[in-house]
């Protein structure tokens, strides 16, 4: 035997994660460049020596009170409010997932999504032991609904992941096409995947508006990305008050720390500043589609904090190009293309700058006008992250 004894369907495999280089620009995670106010920090560490005054006792497993504070917030996107009963939340979005796909995925059951899109779920399927099927998204990357119907009706899965704005493209769902899936998986689930939800432009709603026609529908968010949150670790949830019932068979024993709960409820406390600089996140990304449009490359309508670009013959290359300039993007989805965070002002002028400069070089012109005659709807690669 060789050791140690992995199971034979993970030998070999690398683990999940995007380049950490130590360069001037980092626009390849899709962070929030914000950081924190003064106030909100000083409110965060007070919380926490609160907490550590009692840290040998274990914590509140139901985490009532962070809940609470979830559901308050999350009522805000919809006109039908959100209890506190209808929340779950975990050490970020992908334990969320994870414990979905612990619940309600296993041997003999399949879940199913669309590429290109995040690349951990077909993970969270292969460590619950779940079947994996991946069907494709249309040319533009949006769902094509009879395409996905087609698939639920071969497939009968107990779950469908869909992102919206889906991840690493951008493309937000139309609620007709959340609802049409909802009737057609019977009692199996639908989860929209809303990390970068706090994104999305003015006029597209959230999933959450369904939650009352349909009760096989979840909603998960992040505090990671609008909430300038990513080294917290809090994700969540809302969905049928029996959802949350359920994934409570599989949570481990006080899945969420004081220090962690603490921590997410100072953070809601200072929602309104956390959130002060989505709309100008936006803005950034709206200039940013503009701007590389201008440039002759091809980019897809995004609704988060990202903006995917193209083509190129050799994004390897491109990508290698910018990082000599001091800029790291993230070679992600399609190939021929990458995936650009929107960071401050400062950081998006040093990326066009960059841009520019590539471009501007016979090798950097020939990739992107080679890229322009490729076709991208005959790209059989499905990398995604």
């Amino acid at each position: 035997m060789v050791f140690p004894p992995l199971r034979e369907e993970l030998r070999g495999l690398e683990p999940y994660g995007a380049p950490q280089l130590d360069v001037p620009v980092q626009l390849n995670t899709n962070e929030n460049p914000y950081g924190p106010s003064e106030a909100c920090v000083a409110d965060i560490a007070a919380s926490v020596a609160e907490a550590a005054a009692g840290l040998n006792r274990y914590p509140d497993r139901e985490h009532v009170a962070l809940r609470e504070g979830l559901a308050a917030y999350l009522s805000r996107d919809t006109p039908h409010g959100i209890v506190a009963e209808q929340v779950w939340a975990a050490n970020g979005s992908n334990e969320v997932m994870l414990q979905l796909l612990q619940a309600f995925g296993g041997p003999g059951r399949t879940a199913v999504s669309f590429a290109p899109t995040y690349s951990m779920y077909p993970e969270y399927a292969r460590d619950t032991a779940t079947r994996w099927v991946a069907g494709r998204r249309a040319d533009d990357f949006t769902l094509d609904l009879d395409a996905a119907l087609a698939l639920v009706e071969s497939e009968r899965p107990s779950l469908v992941l869909l992102p919206s704005p889906n991840n690493p493209t951008g493309t937000a769902l139309e609620p007709s096409v959340v609802g049409a899936l909802c009737e057609a998986l019977g009692d199996g689930l639908l989860v929209v995947d809303e990390a970068y939800g706090e994104f999305r432009r003015a006029g597209t709603p959230s999933a959450l508006e369904l939650l009352p026609t349909h009760r096989n529908l979840v909603v998960t968010r992040t505090m990671s990305k609008a909430f300038a949150l990513a080294g917290g670790r809090l994700g969540y949830l809302a969905a049928d008050p029996a959802i949350c019932d359920a994934i409570r068979v599989v949570r481990l024993p006080y899945h969420l720390s004081a220090v962690t709960q603490a921590v997410a409820l100072a953070a809601l406390r200072h929602e309104q500043e956390l959130l002060g600089q989505v709309d100008a996140l936006r803005a950034e990304r709206d200039a940013s589609v503009t701007w590389l449009r201008e440039q002759g490359l091809r980019v897809a309508d995004s609704d988060a904090n990202f903006v995917l670009y193209g083509r190129f013959a050799d994004r390897h290359a491109h990508w290698q190009a910018l990082l000599e300039h001091g800029v790291l993007v993230r070679e992600v989805g399609p190939d021929g293309w990458l995936r650009v965070s929107v960071g401050t002002p400062a950081e998006m002028a040093a990326f066009r700058g960059a841009t520019t400069a590539v471009l501007g070089t016979p090798a950097g012109a020939l990739m992107a006008e080679q890229a322009d005659q490729t076709d991208p709807t005959t790209d059989p690669t499905q990398e995604q992250a």
